[in-house]
């Protein structure tokens, strides 16, 4: 059993990345948020891997810089300072990472992923933009990917024609679902398009709003945390875990 988070490489065909790994199992696929690979994404892959499954979490943001370079300087849990990260070229990270540079990347991470978990179908889990990776990578690897957590997830609805939430129709997933209240990025009329996306393709879902948690709700070490949100992602991602990753194993 792998207790401590390691940190690997990984080539792309763009660079190399670097990769949090832990844990034995089955694989989980862990898609961070746009703040990027620190301590407190260490802690979250080590909860999920206590559970029994291999985690991989890589830094998707490699083309701009590795996780130090593009770390927070600022203690985010202060209002100003989160808002202040977010205003200094963040966002362009975010829109950089195109859907194409995303599946070609999305490749890289699974075949990784099958060298250290154990064989047979994987999660994917992710948190604010992760939750779009997360949607896209269930319809490129729909052979692979069995399960789908996606928290306060923002721009899985969009007008566009490659938009997120079209990827559920490709997949053979299923999902868990937990949106942040009163999130611009992602509407309750948003919420109700998932919902007959996913209706429509016949995929077992938990889709939900979560009261009073605001968009990061998971982020312990920024101003957004919600002990209560967090608490109830944890809860919904190990159960599908446990019902479609581990007993298809």
């Amino acid at each position: 059993m792998r207790d401590m988070v390691d940190t690997i490489q990984i080539r792309t065909p763009d660079g190399t990345a670097e990769a949090y790994l832990a844990g034995s199992g089955p694989g989980v696929l862990f898609y961070m948020d746009a703040i990027g690979l620190r301590p407190r994404i260490a802690e979250m892959v080590e909860e999920i891997a206590s559970w029994g499954y291999t985690v991989l979490a890589p830094n998707v943001f490699y083309r701009d810089g590795s996780a130090a370079d593009l770390a927070p300087t600022q203690d985010l849990r202060i209002p100003e300072n989160r808002a202040a990260f977010f205003q200094g070229g963040v966002m362009d990270r975010v829109h950089g990472l195109t859907p194409d540079k995303a599946e070609s990347d999305a490749a890289a991470w699974v075949a990784t992923l099958a060298e250290h978990a154990a064989d047979g179908p994987i999660g994917t889990s992710g948190y604010c933009m992760g939750a779009r990776l997360a949607l896209r990578t269930a319809g490129w690897h729909s052979d692979r990917v069995r399960a789908v957590g996606g928290f306060h997830g923002g721009g899985l609805v969009t007008d566009a024609p490659d938009s997120p939430h079209l990827s559920i129709a490709a997949s053979t997933a299923s999902y868990a679902l937990l949106h942040a209240d009163k999130d611009k990025g992602l509407t309750p009329e948003d919420v109700a398009v998932l919902e007959a996306a996913l209706i429509e393709s016949g995929r077992p879902h938990v889709n939900e709003i979560v009261p009073g948690a605001p968009h990061g709700y998971t982020m312990s070490d920024t101003s957004t945390w919600n002990a209560e949100g967090a608490r109830r992602a944890s809860v919904e991602l190990r159960a599908l875990l446990d019902r479609e990753v581990r007993s298809a194993g």
